[in-house]
């Protein structure tokens, strides 16, 4: 993978693009952040960019023979790690073929798709003792081409403590020529011991501008379709995927947020609980993008009464809607807004009574949208 195929993130690339043309590369570095942003596919562009036998100061060749063996994951140096069932796999390379089957579709995928595509149980995936034998056995090995050896540890925080406290010995004296690339969405979980012997590269958000025009690229999207599906991601490409597959659902989370702010409004109890019993009818994941949509459009409402509505990133029906909407949003009620609504989805998060926390909801918007 190519730099110039990682979505956004300018200067995290110069920065891993320095690192190697000055030779000055860290052992072992951490890239923690969510993997919408990017830091699979990040890691990725770095060790095809650290193998290539042609690069140029931004980029790989893309056609020598590492870069087209690391495109392929079938660099005999580039070596994975990632959660497995452990029932069913015990190991990394008893799950390579889907490893790289998954790659090819899209570097971009959370642990929870790839969960899906290797059990259809779904068990939950570690990381565990016999992977940390494999990956001792891995670094014995001389390197094939005579050079650098990269490890990609993904999802690094799925290792069980045994692993852990081997890789650990592993950092403290690393073999030359071997690089530790460790992918994480939440590296607090990780020891801190661990965590002090990497580097850290820190995936941020993917910007806004560089999002919407991905999407609209990849997607044929109208300008306002890719600004809206970028705004409601924050900078999330995975969450952006749900936003515009939710879309083509007749644009399903903009009429509960409109239905549930005008049943609110009216104190219309009944609508309220029809409403409440609605949404605990729906799934798990789409409650939760309910209340990340809902959470968008009270930022887009303040932007709204004082940004200036040319600093929004809604469509077109949303515009129209925020124009009555949005003055009742302000300084007075969006922060009882927003814990009331992150408080909702900590809670679905974890299995809450759906019909219980969505009735709740219904009578705390009914408070707040009276005190603008």
């Amino acid at each position: 993978m190519k730099f110039q195929d990682v979505i956004g993130q300018e200067e995290v690339k110069a920065e891993l693009r320095k690192e190697v043309l000055a030779g000055k590369i860290a052992h072992a570095q951490l890239f923690s952040g969510k993997a919408g942003y990017g830091s699979l596919p990040l890691a990725l562009a770095f060790a095809q960019f650290l193998f290539c036998q042609n690069r140029n100061e931004n980029d790989s060749c893309g056609t020598c023979p590492s870069c087209i063996r690391v495109n392929e994951m079938q660099h005999p140096d580039l070596h994975f790690v990632f959660p497995v069932v452990l029932a069913a796999h015990k190991i990394s390379d008893n799950a390579l073929v889907d490893w790289r089957e998954q790659l090819k579709e899209t570097p971009y995928f959370s642990l929870y798709s790839w969960t899906k595509r290797i059990d259809s149980r779904e068990r939950k995936p570690l990381i565990g003792t016999e992977e940390s034998k494999e990956i001792i056995r891995k670094l014995n090995l001389k390197s094939f081409e005579g050079g650098d050896k990269v490890m990609i540890i993904w999802m690094a925080e799925e290792m069980n403590a045994d692993c852990s406290n081997k890789l650990l010995k592993i950092l403290e004296e690393p073999p030359a020529n071997t690089y530790f690339l460790l992918v994480s969405e939440n590296p607090d979980k990780l020891l801190v011991t661990i965590q002090s012997r990497t580097q850290k590269v820190r995936i941020p958000k993917i910007s806004t501008d560089e999002l919407s025009f991905f999407l609209s690229q990849k997607f044929n999207l109208v300008r306002t379709e890719a600004d809206s599906a970028a705004a409601f991601s924050e900078g999330d490409y995975l969450r952006s995927l749900e936003f515009l597959n939710a879309s083509e659902d007749k644009n399903i989370y903009r009429e509960q947020f409109i239905q549930l702010m005008r049943t609110s409004y009216k104190k219309d109890v009944l609508g309220m609980m029809d409403w409440a019993d609605n949404m605990s009818s729906e799934s798990k994941e789409k409650q939760k993008l309910f209340i990340i949509y809902a959470l968008h459009m009270f930022r887009q409402s303040i932007l709204s009464n004082y940004v200036g509505e040319s600093m929004t990133r809604v469509s077109e029906e949303e515009e129209k809607f925020l124009k009555n909407f949005a003055p009742f949003i302000s300084g007075n009620n969006i922060r009882e807004f927003q814990e009331t609504f992150d408080n909702a989805y900590y809670h679905i998060d974890r299995n809450a009574n759906a019909r219980i926390l969505f009735t709740q909801l219904c009578f705390q918007a009914m408070r707040f949208i009276h005190v603008a």
